[in-house]
């Protein structure tokens, strides 16, 4: 098999579910090296091999012993690309690349066919360079105190945006939880109900919520829908949050990151974000069941006089992370999601995608609460709405990318 175009036709029937035992045996004569890279973007598709016995291709995953061939497939297949983007980074001194042939067919996306020819024209994505990470989580508990901290890691790639301006987007594994919460959770509210159980895709998450020194680098390129201000922020600081953004704002910045990278860059669904929000606790907040000022950017208004109300933002990722190696999900800025506004969880999607039907689209989600918010605001199943077109200093985002 001296050709791509074979082991094209094999990932495309691995992809769609199909095992053969020649195609096994061919991938294995060609492909000579294993890698222990687990997660790869090609596209549309995040194929997803780190932990556990289950393996993700697109929106496809396989369970358990039927995974096992497939994934000592795939991790072949991640081999080959990885060692093509290695020659491909030496020999131009830049990002690594799928071939376009392979990346195009192995997706099905970026193919245009002429009138006159059965020939694709395609075009090359960047691959990312995936990092692992370590990073502290701290647990509390109902007092306050910290009763745990632990070591984790976890996996990422870094978007240069500038000379040293870059985004860290963090790998979140997909998997299963239940969105929402319960009746007996204190002070939850009746739109955080039903709750209901959330099947959720890969995905990466960006590590913190967009900074001002991002946010200017992007609005500074080419307008795409509409114009960006290039310093709406009421508190100013490269490392604090962008804020007085709206979800248009939010979603342009989207499209010109996508455009300016080549990947595909959007706000998260609600479902996204409080899957990568609790980081599979099922607690009010992924420290425990209650945060404090030493923790958590928020107004402290129901703790005792030792809590602390900065009264403004924090540069983003001043308090610990959580499982999942995601930094301020609770506190600092509310995040605008996709979602259209719904007065609860009635009817709502339950593969994780953003909920656009049946809302009130003027309005859109925001979750997390903000430095300005009290604790109850702040919980992992809160959720709030507001016009699309609003701006406000309590108001930021973050982004994913899929």
């Amino acid at each position: 098999m001296n050709t791509p175009d074979k082991l094209i036709a094999i990932f495309d029937r691995i992809r769609d579910g199909i095992q053969d035992e020649r195609d096994i045996l061919l991938l294995r004569q060609w492909l000579q090296n294993n890698n222990s890279q687990n997660v790869l973007q090609v596209g549309n598709n995040i194929i997803n091999i780190a932990d556990g016995k289950d393996i993700h291709i697109g929106d496809r995953t396989y369970y358990s012993t039927d995974a096992e061939s497939i994934k000592a497939i795939i991790r072949e297949v991640l081999t080959f690309i990885q060692s093509i983007s290695l020659e491909k980074s030496n020999q131009q001194n830049s990002q690594s690349f799928i071939p376009a042939n392979l990346l195009a067919q192995i997706t099905n996306e970026n193919v245009l066919k002429t009138s006159n020819s059965q020939t694709p024209k395609l075009s090359a994505l960047s691959i990312p360079t995936i990092t692992k990470f370590e990073f502290e989580v701290v647990n509390i508990d109902a007092q306050g105190i910290e009763v745990k901290r632990c070591l984790k890691q976890a996996e990422y790639f870094i978007e240069n945006l500038a000379d040293g301006v870059v985004l860290k987007m963090v790998s979140i594994a997909g998997g299963k939880f239940q969105m929402g919460a319960p009746l007996d959770e204190y002070e939850s509210l009746e739109d955080e109900r039903p709750q209901h159980i959330v099947t959720v895709k890969p995905f990466f998450m960006g590590k913190y919520p967009i900074t001002q020194a991002q946010w200017r680098v992007i609005a500074k390129l080419p307008k795409i829908k509409r114009r960006l201000e290039i310093e709406p922020s009421c508190f100013k600081g490269d490392n604090l949050p962008v804020e007085r953004v709206s979800w248009y704002d939010a979603d342009e910045f989207c499209e010109r990151l996508s455009q300016e990278t080549g990947r595909k860059y959007r706000l998260p669904s609600e479902a996204e974000w409080e899957y990568a929000c609790r980081a599979r606790t099922s607690t009010p907040f992924h420290f425990g069941k209650i945060i404090t000022t030493n923790l958590v950017n928020y107004s402290g208004q129901d703790e005792n006089t030792n809590s602390i109300y900065h009264q403004q933002t924090r540069e983003v990722g001043s308090f610990p992370a959580n499982a999942f190696g995601i930094h301020d999900m609770h506190g600092l800025v509310w995040e605008w999601c996709a979602d259209s506004e719904h007065e609860d969880y009635q009817g709502a999607p339950l593969d994780g995608s953003s909920w656009l039907s049946d809302g009130n689209s003027k309005y859109r989600v925001l979750r997390g609460g903000s430095w300005d918010s009290p604790r109850r605001l702040c919980r992992s199943a809160s959720r709030f709405s507001e016009d699309a077109t609003v701006t406000d200093k309590i108001f930021g985002f973050r982004v994913v990318c899929t």
